[in-house]
């Protein structure tokens, strides 16, 4: 079982923890987690995307000439694709790109990157995360204590309000409850911040 340094909020190292092993200490799976991170990226997109075709377009109801004799090519319409205002061919229409993968893929791509995480030393454990009131300062004082300057995913086991308010207006900071964490936001932080209840809870569920 992977074992991890247990930090208090003031920086100090209070002892170690034990990670669940089926869920921080396996191989990760790369191939899952790039098609994870490509269904995330997918659901997120509008799919508001428009063009107009020739029935859509105004005008060219009417024939532009007669079908023979002029020696110029046959044309039914000025909204033809091939004249210049006319309609699009093949463009794009307003769509879902969402999909889905099995749950035991989902399950597997999550613990991949908590484990990725693991192996290049980038999880730090609190033994607690307790914000008296939503201070901004004071989230700021306890990055600085644990020495995260870069971009930092903080995981806590229930919905904290004072934790979330308090990094809101933190660049580059994102906290997430431990049952909403997910692999796009495991992978796009340099530092995952997790309480040891959170971590405890993880390895329950996910093992």
């Amino acid at each position: 079982m992977p074992k991890v340094a247990l930090y208090n909020q003031s920086g100090s190292q209070v002892g170690e923890v034990e990670l669940s092993d089926a869920v921080f200490g396996i191989e990760p799976n790369e191939n899952v987690l790039y098609e994870a991170v490509i269904m995330q990226q997918a659901s997120k997109r509008q799919g508001t995307h428009k063009v107009k075709n020739r029935s859509e377009v105004r005008g060219g109801g009417r024939k532009p000439w007669r079908q023979k004799g002029t020696g110029r090519a046959r044309q039914g319409s000025i909204r033809s694709p091939q004249w210049r205002g006319g309609g699009i061919v093949f463009g794009p229409t307003p769509r879902s790109y969402s999909f889905k993968l099995p749950k035991k893929v989902r399950r597997l791509a999550i613990k991949s990157a908590l484990s990725s995480k693991v192996l290049d030393n980038s999880v730090v454990v609190l033994e607690a995360l307790a914000i008296d009131a939503p201070k901004t300062k004071d989230m700021v004082k306890v990055l600085n204590s644990l020495a995260l300057d870069k971009k930092v995913l903080i995981v806590t086991a229930d919905t904290d309000q004072n934790v979330e308010l308090s990094a809101r207006n933190i660049p580059g900071v994102t906290v997430v409850n431990v049952n909403g964490v997910n692999v796009l936001d495991v992978i796009n932080h340099d530092k995952m911040v997790i309480t040891k209840e959170a971590a405890e809870k993880a390895g329950e569920v996910l093992a």
